[in-house]
C-alpha cells in the first residue's frame, strides 16, 4: 500500500527537513539533524530557510558533508562561530515543491499530521499528532480521548489514507 517518509509540516508551503544541533570548527559550519531518509537527502537542496520561535532567514548552502555519523554545512554569511552559534537550535525547513514526488500510496510525514483516525467501525481515535521511527515500523502517535500507539503499516493496520478528505482508516481496537 503505501510507505511515509519523514517530514514535519510548519507552513502549507514549507516543510521541515532536519535542525541544526551543533557547532563544527571555527568557520561557521553547523552540525545539523536530518528528518529526511536517508539522512544525506537533506544536503541535496541549495537553500534553507532556517525557524525559530521569534526569527526567520533564508540561507544558500556553501557547502555541505557527511562528518562522522552526523552531517555539517556551512551557510552563506555565517563566516564564523560566534554566527553560527546564533541558529543553533533552528529548524531547517525548504519549500514543499522542492519535495521529490512521490509515488502512489506514499506519503510524508507532513502530509498526515493532522489527520483524523478512525478505526473499522468509524469509531473516531483522535488525531495523528507525530510519527516515531522505531526501525521496524514507523508509529503514529494519535491523540485522543487518550494517546494510541498505531504502527503504520498499510495494508495491515492502516487500510485507508484520504489525504483530500482529511482522514486514516486503521483496522485497530480502540480499547489497545
Amino acid at each position: 500500500m503505501g510507505r511515509a517518509v519523514e517530514g514535519v509540516d510548519d507552513k502549507p508551503n514549507m516543510v521541515t527537513v532536519g535542525r541544526v544541533v551543533g557547532l563544527y570548527g571555527v568557520q561557521g559550519w553547523l552540525r545539523v539533524y536530518s528528518y529526511t531518509q536517508p539522512k544525506e537527502n537533506l544536503l541535496a537542496y541549495p537553500k534553507w530557510q532556517l525557524c525559530g520561535s521569534k526569527l526567520l532567514a533564508e540561507f544558500a548552502v556553501e557547502a555541505s558533508k557527511k562528518q562522522g555519523k552526523g552531517l555539517v554545512a556551512k551557510l552563506q554569511r555565517v563566516d564564523d562561530r560566534d554566527q553560527a552559534r546564533a541558529w543553533l537550535g533552528f529548524d531547517i525547513r525548504i519549500p514543499r515543491a522542492d519535495l521529490p514526488e512521490l509515488g502512489e500510496d506514499e506519503y510524508y510525514w507532513a502530509d498526515l499530521l493532522g489527520l483524523e483516525v478512525y478505526d473499522l467501525e468509524q469509531r473516531h481515535l483522535g488525531v495523528v499528532d507525530h510519527l516515531l521511527e522505531t526501525g521496524a515500523n514507523d508509529v503514529m502517535v494519535v491523540c485522543g480521548d487518550r494517546e494510541r500507539l498505531i504502527p503504520f503499516v498499510p495494508g495491515y493496520y492502516v487500510k485507508r489514507v484520504d489525504l483530500n478528505r482529511g482522514f486514516i482508516s486503521v483496522d485497530w481496537d480502540p480499547e489497545f
